[in-house]
């Protein structure tokens, strides 16, 4: 069965796009846990950090990148990027993705 998240990269399932290139989309997360919520997905299937590749480190990278892009974008100055990792982590969805969370005060631990 594939995952959700390459459904959405095939755009078999819709979602509110915030930015994309080649290799990276990014959208709203459908359960918010702030005001801006994002998801950052690289398009290649790659389920966690765990299983990535030494081959995977540009896109890692590219990841992270993009978080400062969708901020600039939308004129935001502080966020949190969060990456669970494997299901006792919180990991959900096995594609890897970074969550962008913006627009409240962030405490920690998390919540």
């Amino acid at each position: 069965m594939e995952c959700i998240f390459c459904k959405i990269v095939k755009k078999e399932v819709k979602s509110k796009i915030i930015y994309e290139d080649e290799d990276i989309i990014a959208f709203n997360d459908l359960n918010p846990q702030a005001p801006t919520h994002i998801l950052i997905i690289p398009k290649k299937h790659i389920e966690s950090i765990i299983n990535c590749k030494e081959e995977d480190v540009e896109i890692l990278g590219k990841l992270a990148y993009t978080a400062k892009k969708i901020a600039e974008k939308l004129n935001i100055t502080d966020f949190r990027i969060v990456n669970n990792c494997g299901k006792k982590a919180g990991q959900s969805v096995f594609h890897i993705h970074y969550h962008f969370l913006a627009g409240r005060r962030m405490g920690w631990p998390p919540g």
